[in-house]
């Protein structure tokens, strides 16, 4: 028992250190609300005028996202089967 919980202490590392840090979701709501009155935060906005016009009624102001991961381009898909 001992033996198998010290291999998966090894093993769980391992695996993890191998996913690459572009594998990270990406985020393209680059604007946060942050209320005044309500003491939240919501980071759903893709424009500063969305997130103003959020916050205009009910106070509060916007600030950058610090999660912000902007998705790259799709750019061209090659298939991987040949062609004659």
């Amino acid at each position: 028992m001992r033996a198998k919980v010290m291999a998966a202490l090894v093993v769980v590392p391992a695996v993890l250190s191998q996913t690459p840090a572009t594998a990270l979701p990406c985020d393209n709501t680059r604007w946060c609300a942050v209320y005044d009155r309500l003491g939240g935060t919501n980071c759903g906005f893709f424009t500063w005028q969305q997130c103003m016009a959020t916050v205009s009624g009910i106070g509060g102001f916007c600030t950058i996202n610090q999660f912000y991961n902007p998705c790259g381009p799709a750019g061209p898909r090659h298939s991987s089967r040949y062609r004659y």
